[in-house]
């Protein structure tokens, strides 16, 4: 029985159980049917999707889907009739993993091999060794049986090239044959590979192994169907032999011209490292099975195992996988040689070069994530095929604390490293609480209410709370997961509390403390403490930080890597420098080759392969060049990486900007970038294909949550900004969050938009700059760029931004002094003690100070100065105290104000 009907058999049992078909909610889950069944999750749903097409199923909507039994489908034909019209002619196939997927090219061409007219065409299979080049010349023949080409009993013959390579004549003998007395030792006639292997396929392994002659013999029989045996002068001898070669060397420098020539179909099969996630996480599992099957015992594997397992496939593809976990399954099956029930296969059992596999998997999330909805636990393989873990293994209460702390000390075991340590314990927490959370049981509930059923209800509201915050702050992968994650771990922790268990640090040094995450676990800690009376320990906060971490929604989307080359010791670097300075897009891969003029075009084009070998380009390369043969670089830098590569000449640092900002906006192509700049020639000035804009208004738009307050705020500043650059004729338009696309579409129908500054980027055609960056002072320098103005270069003449923040947060704290009157001098202030101090602070913390030392100028307005303890405040540095007390000068001559030596403590202890 095919597996599409054992999904349909096993609906129509649930549907006759259950009474189901009349009612419109019932119905199962993909996971529950793959569960049941045994088979992987995606076979599953593959299966569902097709009965769905054929109208033998019906989907009812929800999370996560369910699907029944179609009301009507008792009266329609069997469905294994429907099924083997549709599956037959490719069932050679169907058993091949990424079939429909990244070997779909290969397989297509292997078809068109077998069926072409009139006896299919010759191939080569080019891979590295243990990529299936055998297993996919056994499937061409199998195919051929199934469409008619050959006769059920027709030969499929296989000859390594490489037994006999030290003796040529002897190799040639084997694959044409030879007759009595043609060398030594023939004593009689023998018939070849190619006679035993008529109207059938002779594979040649290692076919690059056969020397020139033996190519020559070869290819002459492929053009005219005759050979002769070794010792025969005449080519008498016919043959109908379809003949599939393989090798692991590049063809074009093993084998002759014109040998290669009539071998018109030549597949190329990937390296195992290079194919997706979810096929290596397939052919594991079918391996394992194998496995399973030879000792005929169920085998778990640990999640740790599996990716530490899946991360270390290189150079040996799958014929090293199968010997990796073969070797797994021998030792795990001598250490539980005395016991019942399955073997088990863990980290720590693994050889120090599998281990390390798992270093390359915590780098990418998403890739851990694929993991997870393959195997949300632990991998259990049984001699039938994959299935459930032991009920034992189920049902585990939600444990944070013991799941790090058990992670983090096998880690620290092995010696990795800390930082690395954070990777991996981020991506296992994330599998985590996805696997709490996806569990079967009252998921028609809400998260609200599944909640209920384990803690309080005040409790629940107060988790609510703390999600609402979390999210003002930054994008969470699933609000749902998160506030279930945190509801669970907020019980466990006060149930610890009762019960006076101590918390180990084991993440201690593991986390970042200057993180957004560890900052949000703060603000999360002094909610608690201030809730429920009670104290919480930083240990706590770290963990919060780290589930904070684990369900923080990443940008997870690849980018075209830009390449600037230019001629000159230090040209490019000097140009992607300021490039990176005015526009900081740290997701964009920005490489700068300078080319000293004695350095010769080919060791350049070595240099700019190496790295970019190096580097993930998978979305291809834009190649910024300056002039002559950096030019030409693109088609040579294509063929040697395997990627898209276009190339752009006359470079300027406009242009790399744009390249910037364009390849910031995730998910764009190389072509749209590509020919987006193609017509680009500066922020200054309008492209030719920008002639509507030529009539418009120019504006810039400044985005904040309401649109009012903050977004009018932002818009003063941006004026100042464009009048101090003498650009007050383009206008500043504020919107707010809501509806903001179709508020977008309707300014650009009347104005030219130049720029979007703000909290969020609509990723429109146009440069965004966020608020952080006008804050800090780079956004002034960014925004003058794109509209065309001179870049202030006096230290004086960039504080447009600073004064208009410092000036509004001194109008509500000043009752007496006029802030647009004194912010002027206390920018003065602050760059004096720069200069004094020899120090240099951001916009931030220059903002600060402002706030600070205008209410102490008001103090001694009302005569209400500060008194400085230095007891409980710390001694002052006398040397920085005289250098403050002397800029502070400034006040008295300017406002007749002098400040208290106390208050010029207070202001040095903010340094």
């Amino acid at each position: 029985m095919k597996r599409i009907e054992k999904v349909y058999e096993y609906l129509q049992d649930f549907a006759a159980k259950n009474n189901a078909v009349q009612d419109a909610s019932a119905g199962l889950t993909a996971t529950e049917i793959a569960d049941n069944l045994g088979f992987l999750r995606s076979n599953v749903s593959r299966e569902l999707n097709r009965l769905y097409r054929m109208g033998k199923i019906v989907k009812i909507s929800g999370r996560p889907v369910l699907y029944n039994v179609a009301a009507t489908a008792g009266n329609a034909e069997p469905i294994s009739d429907k099924i083997n019209m549709q599956t037959e002619e490719k069932s050679a196939f169907s058993d091949l993993i990424g079939a429909d997927d990244s070997l779909k090219t290969q397989v297509e061409q292997a078809k068109a091999a077998i069926i072409y007219p009139p006896n299919g065409l010759h191939t080569l299979i080019v891979g590295q060794t243990g990529v299936g080049k055998t297993l996919l010349a056994h499937m061409m023949f199998e195919y051929g049986k199934e469409a008619g080409r050959f006769s059920a009993n027709a030969p499929f013959v296989t000859f390594n090239c490489a037994d006999y390579y030290s003796n040529p004549q002897l190799l040639i003998s084997h694959i044409f044959g030879h007759i009595k007395g043609a060398f030594t030792g023939a004593d009689k006639a023998v018939p070849g590979l190619i006679e035993t292997a008529d109207e059938g396929i002779l594979f040649l392994d290692e076919i690059h192994r056969l020397p020139p002659e033996g190519q020559e013999m070869i290819f002459y029989f492929m053009d005219t169907g005759t050979f002769n045996r070794l010792g025969e002068t005449k080519r008498e001898r016919t043959a109908n032999v379809l003949i599939i070669g393989a090798t692991t060397e590049n063809p074009d420098s093993v084998l002759t011209k014109t040998f290669k020539r009539r071998i018109p179909n030549i597949i190329s099969i990937p390296p195992l490292a290079e194919r997706p996630l979810k096929e290596k996480l397939e052919i594991m599992t079918v391996l394992f099975t194998e496995e399973a099957r030879s000792i005929k015992r169920p085998v778990k594997i640990s999640s740790d195992a599996v990716k530490a397992i899946v991360g270390s496939i290189g150079t040996g593809n799958v014929g090293q996988l199968k010997s990796n976990i073969r070797l797994l399954c021998a030792q795990a099956f001598l250490n539980g040689i005395r016991t019942d029930g399955h073997i088990e296969i863990t980290y720590q059992m693994l050889p120090p070069k599998i281990k390390s596999g798992i270093l390359s998997m915590s780098r990418a999330r998403e890739d851990t994530a694929l993991i997870s909805r393959y195997i949300e636990k632990d991998l259990y393989v049984t001699p039938t095929n994959r299935g459930k873990l032991p009920k034992e293994d189920e049902d585990e209460p939600f444990n944070l604390y013991q799941m790090v702390e058990n992670k983090v000390n096998m880690l620290k075991r092995e010696g990795i490293a800390e930082d690395l340590i954070q990777q991996i314990v981020v991506a296992d927490v994330n599998m985590y609480v996805k696997s709490f959370y996806n569990q079967n049981d009252d998921v028609s509930l809400s998260v609200y209410d599944r909640l209920l059923k384990i803690i309080d209800i005040d409790m629940v509201k107060f988790a609510q709370q703390v999600v609402d915050l979390v999210e003002r702050y930054m994008k969470l992968v699933s609000y749902e997961r998160f506030l279930y994650a945190f509801g669970l771990h907020l019980s466990s922790m006060f149930n610890r509390l009762k019960d006076e268990q101590p918390i180990h640090n084991v993440l201690e040094g593991t986390v970042d403390m200057n993180s957004v995450e560890f900052k949000l676990a703060t603000k999360i800690k002094l909610m608690i403490e201030e809730k429920y009376d009670i104290s919480v320990s930083k240990s706590e906060t770290e963990y919060f930080a780290m589930l904070l971490q684990s369900l923080k929604q990443e940008d997870k989307s690849q980018r075209v890597v830009i390449a600037v080359a230019m001629h000159g010791e230090y040209t490019a670097s000097s140009m992607v420098n300021v490039a990176r300075k005015l526009y900081s897009a740290n997701k964009t891969t920005l490489l700068a080759f300078d080319m000293p003029l004695e350095c010769r075009p080919d060791d350049m084009l070595n240099k700019i392969v190496d790295q970019l070998q190096n580097t993930d380009c998978r979305e291809g390369v834009l190649l910024l060049a300056d002039m002559g043969s950096l030019c030409s670089f693109g088609p040579i830098l294509e063929e040697r990486l395997g990627v898209p590569v276009k190339t752009l000449g006359m470079v300027t640092t406009p242009f790399v900007l744009e390249a910037m900002r364009k390849v910031d906006i995730a998910g764009i192509s190389l072509s749209a970038v590509y020919d987006s700049l193609k017509t680009f020639t500066g922020y200054g000035y309008t492209s030719m294909v920008d002639s509507q804009n030529e009539t418009k208004e120019k504006a810039i738009v400044t985005i904040c949550s309401t649109g009012k307050g903050t977004a009018e705020k932002l818009q003063n500043i941006v004026i100042d900004i464009l009048v101090d650059a003498s650009m007050n004729h383009i206008k500043v338009i504020p919107i707010g969050l809501i509806d903001m696309h179709e508020k977008l579409t309707q300014i650009e129908r009347k104005y030219h938009i130049m720029a979007i500054i703000g909290v969020k980027n609509p990723h429109i055609d146009a440069p965004f700059i966020p608020i952080e960056q006008i804050i800090s002072g780079e956004g002034d320098i960014i925004l003058r760029e794109i509209i065309g103005a001179d870049i202030p270069m006096k230290k004086t003449e960039k504080n447009v931004v600073l004064r208009r923040f410092c000036e509004d947060g001194l109008q509500d704290m000043l009752l007496y002094l006029n802030p647009s009157k004194i912010v002027g001098t206390l920018l003065k202030f602050i760059d004096t003690l720069e200069e004094e101090l020899k120090i240099k602070w951001d916009n931030p913390h220059k903002l600060r100070l402002v706030i600070h030392i205008g209410c102490a100028l008001e103090r001694m307005v009302t005569h209400s100065g500060l008194t400085y303890d230095e007891n409980s405040t710390g001694e002052i540095d006398t040397e920085k105290f005289n250098m403050v007390k002397k800029a502070a000068e400034i006040f008295t001559t300017t406002f007749q104000l002098k400040l208290t030596d106390d208050e010029l403590c207070y202001i040095l202890k903010m340094f």
